[in-house]
Parts: C-alpha cells; sequence; structure tokens
C-alpha cells in the first residue's frame, strides 16, 4: 500500500498532476468512513449520505 502512494506521489510529481491530490484523499476519507460504519449504528446515517 505504501508503494501505490509513492508511485501516485511520483506520477503527479513528475507529470505535475497535483490537481488529482484532493480527489485521491477525497476518496481515501470516504471509503475509510464507509468500511469503519458497517457495523455501527451510525452506518444509517452514513448511507443516507450517498
Amino acid at each position: 500500500m505504501l508503494e501505490l502512494l509513492k508511485d501516485l506521489w511520483a506520477f503527479m510529481r513528475v507529470r505535475k498532476k497535483f490537481w488529482l491530490a484532493p480527489i485521491i484523499l477525497t476518496l481515501l476519507l470516504l471509503g475509510t468512513l464507509v468500511v469503519l460504519s458497517q457495523g455501527s449504528a451510525v452506518a444509517p446515517f452514513v448511507y443516507t449520505l450517498f
């Protein structure tokens, strides 16, 4: 996983695609939120966002 992040950063740095960083960060945060709320009482409220 760490190598994937290093490769993504190298890709963005070389090709000047820094606009991808907020998109990737948002996707990672949303994915983490969904995974962490799977078995909790918060899950119905999280799924109403989508």
